[in-house]
């Protein structure tokens, strides 16, 4: 895995260096904001992960993680906060972070994010024209108005294409859509999408359902229905067809 940690106490850096070199990880460290960003952009496919802390010098991590959502939606982003404050952590997932770990945190804690994320996480793979044309029309999941391609990563309502998907909401929206009508908890969607226990912390699930529903709404009527008092369902059932 190549990795890039954006994160300006050199403390915390040297202290993950050795947890990332047991794990033969290729990690480059950026202490400032602006250099964090700069490194991104210097080759924005190459990069497996970031890891994110929140308050940096020059550019703050709301502002790089926007910046990098420019250029990628797709690759995974984790958010370092000191801050233990449920509004910037719901701000960070809605400016496109895929997870965050509060401060002070054990390294152990933070490797077993990362390799969640990285095991949920799947990328297509550039210049493989062959293997294009191979996947080309092969849908994992079909109903009347919608599609999905895991490899390729494609979503479609109405042969429209919903387009910007982070690698956690393409997740939620399949694991929902694989499943129609079913009525999944929010404890339950943490379990299945993020793949490990976030202890209560449900608000991560509201964040990503709500940026989810709009670029959904962007190409056709909504299929993620809330269920008061238990949690949320796919079904495409009502979709009028034009």
């Amino acid at each position: 895995m190549k990795l890039l940690m954006i994160e300006d106490n050199e403390s915390v850096s040297e202290m993950m260096k050795m947890f990332f070199l047991n794990e033969d990880w290729e990690v480059s460290f950026c202490y400032d904001g602006q250099e964090g960003l700069d490194k991104f952009l210097e080759s924005p496919e190459s990069w497996d992960m970031i890891t994110l802390d929140l308050n940096l010098p020059t550019l703050d991590g709301m502002a790089v993680c926007r910046e990098v959502r420019k250029v990628s939606k797709t690759v995974p982003i984790i958010m370092l906060t000191a801050r233990d404050s449920e509004s910037d952590q719901v701000i960070g997932l809605e400016m496109g972070a895929d997870d965050y770990v509060t401060k002070p945190f054990s390294p152990l804690t933070l490797i077993a994010r990362i390799k969640a994320l990285h095991r949920r996480s799947s990328f297509v793979e550039d210049g493989h024209e062959a293997d294009n044309q191979q996947q080309k029309g092969e849908f994992d999941v079909i109903t009347e108005h919608f599609k999905m391609n895991t490899k390729t990563r494609e979503v479609y309502l109405e042969e429209q294409a919903i387009q910007g998907l982070t690698p956690k909401e393409f997740d939620l929206l399949l694991t929902l859509a694989r499943n129609p009508k079913q009525v999944f908890s929010r404890e339950k969607l943490l379990e299945l999408v993020w793949d490990y226990q976030y202890f209560g912390d449900e608000r991560t699930v509201d964040a990503h359902i709500k940026k989810l529903r709009q670029k959904i709404e962007k190409v056709g009527p909504q299929v993620i229905q809330t269920v008061w008092g238990v949690g949320y369902k796919f079904d495409d059932t009502g979709v009028e067809t034009k």
